[in-house]
């Protein structure tokens, strides 16, 4: 499974971006992706989850305000963020999961600015 993501970028505090992650390779048997992001000096952290059975969550720093969707050929997820701060400043990875196994994106940067 090789994943590609895009959509990172710089924008003002308040603003929005979508960022894009498409799977390709042995798909089918992928059970969940997920955005995770790292911030400067900060853990790694789970910011949304799409499971293959079409189910969804966000974590409770971006409830509201991101929004994690995939599309009708179920190979691509995007992330949806609304209103973004300061503190959603970070590296954004895709991650693609086959059973144990875990697959990841290169990351795409998203810088916000007060």
């Amino acid at each position: 499974v090789q994943l590609q993501a895009s959509g990172g970028g710089l924008v003002q505090a308040g603003g929005s971006l979508i960022l894009s992650c498409t799977a390709s390779g042995n798909i089918i048997s992928i059970d969940k992706m997920a955005w995770y992001r790292r911030a400067p000096g900060k853990q790694r952290e789970l910011v949304a989850t799409m499971y293959n059975d079409g189910t969804a969550n966000v974590a409770d720093s971006v409830k509201g305000r991101f929004t994690i969707s995939r599309d009708n050929a179920r190979n691509t997820i995007k992330l949806l963020m609304n209103n973004l701060k300061p503190e959603d400043t970070a590296v954004y990875y895709c991650l693609g999961q086959l059973g144990s196994l875990a697959y990841w994106g290169q990351g795409t940067l998203v810088t916000v600015s007060s």
